[in-house]
């Protein structure tokens, strides 16, 4: 029975026990049909509007495998360095709960499609932690209640549930962790961050965009702590649902902190599952959970064993793309950054459209410029993901191909792009609209040179004198009065011809 819930700090808790972790993400596949039946996977329609007999377990219908939801749980297993089952079934396990309408799950049991495999993550300082997979099975998802009448949105104090069937039979992968051991005070860095690579490797199979925001990708994650030394594990505890690489790692944390607390005080740690919350950072109690939980699995005796032939396993081998630590490595060498900065790129899910961007004929330091930059602050501001923006790479790369040109600078081309954003148009049009281009009329350049040294004797007369950098303050006297349109570089040139100084 635990007898405190307050919390120990993190160094205290790290200096008594060691943590060990378990991390199970559940990935919607992006197939178009459900797994076992012909429904649309398209969630945007009505309630239950995406439903049929198979989908509903209604007596006498009968389920048939996606070939692709297989397909792309053995591309997942592949990219994971998993072996590929010859023979492989599914079960049925089983539990009554009002979103499931069979009253079972089809999922996999003791006999996983991909399994023994690994995953290498790169950590914030370049050090790389190896996380052992203990297998990726093929399963169908449930179908969503909406608890109505209470204050949580939780089941507890709601007046009534509503169900709707639509995700009810949605391909998903479940891919589990063995226990990661030796991560020590690292081991919320080490969730976060092999959650994070995995949804990279996800997304680039091309199998789920892999959105956690979405409920494409969750995370459930299993803490324990055991006292250094020991090596029996600890009782875990079961974070449920956590949907954002920030609350995986926040999840983490508390949990060590919180086992730590019970442990020290005298009290049992109780295996349960627990809810994350968002905007603190806690967790809270669910149910609990005995150390063996009877779902009754049996083989499902409606579907045929998978068994996948080696020439086809080794075809979707050959086919993988190039994974994402290689890819990123190999872009941190092209590109010339740092491995702290091609983090921060990493982080800001600015890789791809980056690539984009320079596919479409930017280089690469202009590409990095401006969606680090502009797009990122915009980003931010609109709480978006950057491909979320109403912007392409190929109008990132058509402004930057205008400042190369020197028809915009940069003061005009974050204008560019604030049209652009704010659905003005194209980067042409939103400057041919504006009139944005930079002033390259050597007449009208020269006459306000001729202006701001003739408003400025004092400033003129510092700079004829050797003090070059004082033809800052009537470089910024000609940019002002060309409302920023004027190239500043040529401005500075003709301001020193002008006083017949040497740059």
């Amino acid at each position: 029975m635990t007898v405190t819930t307050d919390l120990v700090s993190y160094e205290e808790a790290l200096a008594t026990y060691d943590p060990v972790m378990g991390l199970e993400v559940h990935v919607e596949l992006g197939t178009k049909t459900k797994m076992f039946c012909g429904c649309s996977t398209e969630l945007k329609q009505g309630a239950n509007s995406q439903t049929c007999p198979t989908c509903l377990g209604l007596p006498g219908a009968l389920p048939v495998v996606n070939e692709i939801g297989v397909e792309s749980a053995i591309k997942i297993g592949l990219a994971l360095n998993c072996e590929i089952a010859e023979w492989c079934r599914f079960a049925r396990k089983n539990y009554f709960y009002p979103d499931m309408p069979k009253n079972f799950q089809t999922s996999q049991y003791d006999e996983p499609i991909a399994f023994n495999g690994y995953l290498d993550v790169q950590l914030e300082d370049g050090e790389v932690f190896r996380v052992q997979i203990e297998r990726a099975h093929m399963e169908e998802d449930t179908g969503k209640s909406t608890h109505v009448g209470g204050a949580t949105g939780r089941i507890h104090g709601a007046s009534h549930s509503l169900l709707d069937y639509n995700r009810a039979g949605i391909p998903l992968i479940e891919i589990v962790t063995k226990p990661i051991e030796g991560a020590g005070e690292r081991a919320p860095e080490v969730a976060k961050a092999y959650v994070a690579e995995l949804r990279e490797v996800i997304k680039a199979l091309d199998v789920s965009e892999a959105r956690m925001d979405k409920g494409q990708m969750r995370c459930d994650v299993n803490l324990s702590l055991r006292p250094h030394g020991r090596e029996e594990f600890g009782t875990r505890s079961e974070t449920k649902n956590v949907n954002s690489l920030r609350s995986v790692e926040r999840a983490a944390r508390f949990e060590i902190q919180r086992h730590a607390a019970v442990l020290n005080g005298g009290g049992t740690i109780v295996q349960e599952t627990r809810h994350f919350h968002e905007e603190d950072g806690s967790t809270t109690s669910g149910r609990i959970k005995d150390n063996a939980e009877d779902y009754r699995y049996f083989p499902e005796p409606d579907l045929v064993p998978v068994a996948p032939a080696r020439t086809w396993v080794e075809e979707l081998r050959a086919g993988l793309p190039e994974m994402p630590r290689v890819r990123r490595n190999r872009l941190r060498e092209e590109w010339g950054v740092s491995e702290h900065d091609m983090q921060s790129i990493l982080n800001a899910g600015a890789v791809d459209p980056i690539v984009a961007t320079i596919e479409a004929g930017a280089d690469s330091a202009a590409a990095r410029k401006w969606w680090m930059g502009e797009m990122a602050r915009n980003a931010n501001e609109t709480g978006k993901a950057l491909d979320e923006l109403p912007v392409t790479p190929v109008q990132v790369a058509r402004v930057a191909e205008l400042v190369a040109k020197g028809e915009l600078n940069d003061k005009l081309a974050r204008q560019v792009f604030e049209g652009v954003l704010a659905g003005e148009g194209t980067p042409d049009e939103v400057v041919e609209k504006r009139g944005l281009k930079v002033v390259s009329d050597e007449g009208a350049l020269t006459t306000a040179v001729d202006e701001a040294i003739a408003g400025n004797p004092a400033i003129a007369d510092k700079i004829r004198s050797g003090k070059v950098a004082a033809a800052g303050a009537l470089v910024g006297a000609v940019m002002k009065a060309t409302r920023g349109q004027a190239d500043a570089a040529r401005v500075k040139e003709l301001i020193l011809e002008k006083l017949g100084v040497e740059g």
